[in-house]
């Protein structure tokens, strides 16, 4: 061994060695919401875990059971990760079950992980170098959402297959602008910064609990995850999906019906409506009979499927509008927050994902 006889100097700091000695010692949360998983799904999702790159003593893994009809505390094993917990949270919804998780995290980079989500085995050291190498960003997930489905969908579903969240993207996209709306992440391997969680807990704190975020119990409202990117962007952060963050989404053939996409359809269109009249100012149509008369003629047009998918938007819509006036809700913009031209724009987008 060389031994040096230079007088000892002191450490020079330098912001990249700052910088890795906080990742070192930087604690992710992986946070696995869920309610009466499969069990295949769930062995699946919990063996991609287990296979991941980064060392378990880098993060730790809560499972939320969501008032599960059987508690999974007693039957779904933990017993391979040193640092795993499973919690009961016996209020009904997704987003109960994510603002248990983040109440009980103590990670500074929170991963959230749905029962049918599969991460490639290098996903959270990804995240990681992520969070380290962007310190602006907020909040941000997949940019490779592939799915494996049980059986081969239906050709009328096609088209509208975007709407089980499944998306590529070949090079990476962040922004501060949610007019962006393909740069928001979606709720499968969402990660998010430990200032933004608390922010967004604040947010959701403030709102009425009926409120439609996300799914709850069998009903499927979605789009709750957008409101992980709004609140970042307005506490100044960025946020991006990232094409090296993959994740195989199973999609069980009973999400490959007719019947769970018109459901699916009309609950995704009026917990939407909701959200952006409260956060965006713009109110959402009620039926009348301008639009029961393009409803026919579009189903003239397009076919009887197209039309009745077009029939659950309209509902969705309607019960919306109904929803506002019975809560008798006010818009409450977060700071920074889209535009009314813009939010227009997007709502006007939204009534039109359905046409087709």
């Amino acid at each position: 061994m060389e031994t040096n006889h230079v007088p000892m100097e002191r450490p020079k700091w330098t912001l990249a060695g700052v910088a890795k000695r906080l990742v070192e010692s930087m604690d992710i949360s992986v946070i696995v919401c869920t309610r009466n998983p499969r069990d295949d799904y769930m062995r699946r999702v919990l063996d991609a875990l287990n296979a991941q790159t980064l060392p378990k003593n880098n993060w730790e893994l809560l499972v939320v059971d969501n008032a599960s009809n059987e508690r999974l505390v007693d039957s779904l094993r933990l017993s391979w990760h040193p640092r795993a917990r499973h919690i009961r949270e016996d209020n009904l919804g997704l987003t109960a079950a994510r603002l248990r998780g983040i109440t009980e995290a103590g990670g500074e980079l929170l991963v959230f992980v749905d029962d049918d989500n599969v991460l490639a085995p290098d996903f959270l050291e990804n995240a990681r170098t992520l969070y380290t190498q962007r310190p602006g960003l907020g909040a941000f997930g997949a940019g490779t959402l592939e799915p494996e489905f049980e059986v081969r969908p239906p050709s009328e579903i096609l088209p509208r297959i975007r709407l089980l969240a499944l998306r590529t993207v070949s090079s990476a996209r962040w922004t501060k602008n949610t007019q962006e709306f393909g740069t928001i992440p979606w709720g499968a391997g969402l990660c998010v910064i430990r200032s933004v969680a608390n922010s967004y807990r604040r947010s959701v704190d403030n709102l009425d609990i009926t409120i439609p975020l996300d799914r709850r119990g069998d009903e499927l409202f979605s789009g709750g995850d957008d409101l992980f990117s709004w609140v970042a962007a307005s506490v100044g952060f960025d946020f991006g999906i990232f094409p090296e963050l993959r994740v195989t989404h199973l999609i069980a053939a009973d999400r490959l019906s007719r019947a769970y996409f018109l459901r699916l359809i009309k609950d995704h269109t009026y917990s939407n409506f909701v959200r952006h009249y409260l956060f965006d100012g713009i109110q959402p149509q009620r039926l009348n009979w301008t639009r029961y008369l393009r409803l026919f003629l579009h189903g003239i047009r397009n076919g009887q499927f197209s039309m009745r998918c077009k029939w659950a938007a309209l509902s969705g819509e309607d019960r919306a509008a109904r929803f506002i006036l019975d809560k008798r809700l006010q818009p409450r913009q977060i700071p920074g927050s889209t535009s009314p031209a813009k939010a227009k724009r997007r709502v006007q987008e939204a009534r039109s994902a359905t046409k087709s």
